[in-house]
């Protein structure tokens, strides 16, 4: 009785060891069948996907940048156009001896320094409050000469503009030379500003253009502004051009190259480059079966793919890619991977169980060790 007692409790001690070690053995993350258990239709709440044609053609719908109607539908400004915040110098020449504005010694009064107010005007003198912004200098004379003529005989009005804080830009950012500058016949568009900025200082691919107007904000890709002349809009006072670095990022984890944080180093990039960027699957433990992309899906491409109900927030998905199949690299070529995603790639189950058997053949020596042990304490 004591024997079988004594036998009885080395088994229970080895067994122990064998569960232990299967419980701990380590791995990368969830199994596909894991993952799969997290679906709608069993105990979770991400809606499971297999990538087919048709389906990277619903989810690649991309999120456009681009500029408003409002921005784009704006006429150039004509260089020489007098705005608020402008100077103008005047130079009347008067035909009489004793001029209204002439000194006794000349024939002609320059006038410098007449800032143009927020509304608009300027003040001259025995003309009165005249409206200047949005006149060129030759329409300001003509009002001027008959505004004055009415005072003194046949002036001859001069006007010159010098360019002030309302006609100027800001541009910031991934610029050659940040600073304010003036709005010219040369600088009236979008990429012109940037090009008197000195170009950018980062690269075009990933390079975005974001413009304040008033309380507008909109924004768009540098290359999509060369590419089509709509995006090229017009400048106005006070616009603040900012051009950054696309800050767009996904996450490879699971049986890759290695684990990072990538940032998209062009517009679009697809699960294939995705992949690539990391250094590929790792030949001896990914499962090109198991190819995961995990994605806060926009509701009006969740309610396309699903065809059911009407979704109004985001929807979890699970992409999911199989290498193996016929169109497998196709669809991971054709599939757009978007700001914010995560990409797990499992590991094959022949992996996992040598892992196990690994795991299980150290218990048992373990648990030989412990019978050894308890025999030679006996």
């Amino acid at each position: 009785m004591f024997a079988i007692t004594k036998t009885l409790g080395h088994t229970v001690a080895f067994l122990a060891c064998v569960a232990v070690a299967s419980c701990g053995v380590p791995r990368d993350g969830p199994t596909a069948n894991e993952i799969y258990e997290g679906s709608v239709m069993r105990s979770g709440d991400a809606h499971i996907i297999s990538v087919t044609k048709r389906v990277s053609q619903i989810a690649n719908k991309p999120e456009t940048l681009g500029f408003s109607h409002a921005l784009r539908a704006g006429g150039l400004l004509g260089g020489d156009t007098i705005r608020p915040g402008d100077t103008i110098t005047l130079n009347v020449f008067e035909n009489v001896p004793e001029g209204l504005l002439a000194p006794e010694t000349a024939n002609n009064a320059i006038i410098e320094t007449l800032q143009v107010d927020d509304a608009g005007f300027i003040f001259v003198p025995y003309a009165g409050r005249i409206r200047a912004a949005g006149q060129t200098p030759e329409a300001l004379r003509r009002l001027l000469t008959r505004s004055l003529d009415e005072q003194t005989p046949d002036p001859q009005v001069l006007v010159a503009r010098t360019q002030g804080d309302g006609s100027t830009v800001s541009v910031t950012g991934g610029v050659t030379a940040q600073g304010v500058y003036p709005i010219t016949r040369a600088s009236n568009r979008l990429s012109s500003v940037i090009a008197t900025a000195g170009g950018i200082s980062i690269p075009l691919e990933t390079a975005q253009v974001l413009l304040t107007r008033g309380n507008r904000q909109d924004s768009a890709w540098l290359e999509d502004i060369f590419s089509n002349p709509s995006l090229d809009i017009a400048i106005r006072g006070g616009d603040r051009v900012l051009v950054k670095q696309d800050q767009r990022s996904f996450s490879v984890l699971g049986a890759t190259g290695t684990a990072s944080r990538v940032t998209f180093d062009t517009q679009q990039i697809s699960a294939i480059e995705a992949i690539a960027s990391v250094g590929g699957l790792d030949p001896l433990r990914a499962d090109p079966k198991g190819v995961f992309i995990f994605r806060d899906e926009r509701p009006e491409i969740a309610t396309e793919i699903l065809g059911i109900g009407q979704f109004v927030s985001d929807v979890r998905f699970v992409y999911v890619l199989d290498l193996t199949a016929p169109t497998g690299m196709f669809n991971a070529r054709d599939f757009k991977i978007r700001d914010g995603d995560t990409i797990f790639v499992t590991e094959a189950s022949s992996v996992l169980w040598a892992r196990q058997i690994s795991s299980l053949t150290g218990s048992i020596t373990a648990a030989g060790s412990i019978r050894a042990l308890t025999r030679s304490s006996d």
